[in-house]
């Protein structure tokens, strides 16, 4: 079964507790927390503060993912926040074997996160140094977008990468995940899903996430 890591940025945040109280209750392993700052992307989203408030209620792992400029800046805050993992940007990291290691010396796991434009080939000198790759299936900045489709070629050269590393890296897609094309995206060798609207938008959203689960 894949790993399923709810979106909390297409949650209500009017009823915040609410929706990770539900997540509690589901099938869900991770709660994904998506940090933009308005520059890497166009869009503002949430910091540290919203992240550690969840933190005090949420059962899950926190899978930080880091749309912002220079994110090292900001690591020991997501820390104390209750980051559990910190996902950061290839293309914003020029020293990104070094951002890694700071990650995982504060005892978390580290994950790099490729844009929909950038080969997977990118990845080769650094996919034994993580333990997530996080592949955008959509441009981030926004939820709700429609699954690139080139992304299935993309899992599948990411896997082949990781299998002749020997890299114990997890695939987790990003981006565009349904119920219609989880099954596929698993088939071609995802180990997690974040999903925003499919979950939150649903009118059970602890069914969707189980049957994302079962996908």
């Amino acid at each position: 079964m894949a790993i399923i890591a709810p979106s909390l940025l297409a949650a209500d945040f009017l009823h915040l507790q609410e929706e990770v109280e539900m997540v509690n209750r589901s099938e869900a392993d991770w709660l994904h927390l998506d940090v933009m700052d308005g520059q890497f992307v166009p869009n503002i989203s949430f910091g540290p503060m919203v992240i550690e408030f969840v933190k005090k209620v949420t059962t899950r792992v926190c899978d930080v993912h880091l749309m912002i400029e220079e994110p090292s800046r900001y690591f020991e805050q997501f820390k104390k926040a209750g980051a559990d993992h910190i996902n950061i940007h290839i293309e914003t990291c020029p020293r990104l074997h070094q951002d890694i290691r700071q990650i995982k010396a504060m005892g978390l796991k580290a994950g790099v996160a490729i844009n929909p434009h950038n080969p997977a080939w990118l990845l080769s000198d650094i996919i034994t140094d993580v333990d997530i790759v996080l592949v955008m299936s959509v441009n981030p900045g926004f939820g709700g977008q429609q699954f690139i489709p080139n992304t299935f070629n993309k899992i599948k050269e990411i896997k082949k990468l990781i299998v002749e590393k020997g890299s114990n890296a997890l695939i987790n897609i990003d981006g565009g995940v349904t119920l219609d094309n989880a099954s596929e995206i698993i088939a071609a060798g995802a180990d997690a899903l974040v999903a925003g609207s499919t979950v939150f938008g649903a009118k059970d959203p602890v069914a969707a996430i189980k049957a994302l689960k079962n996908a």
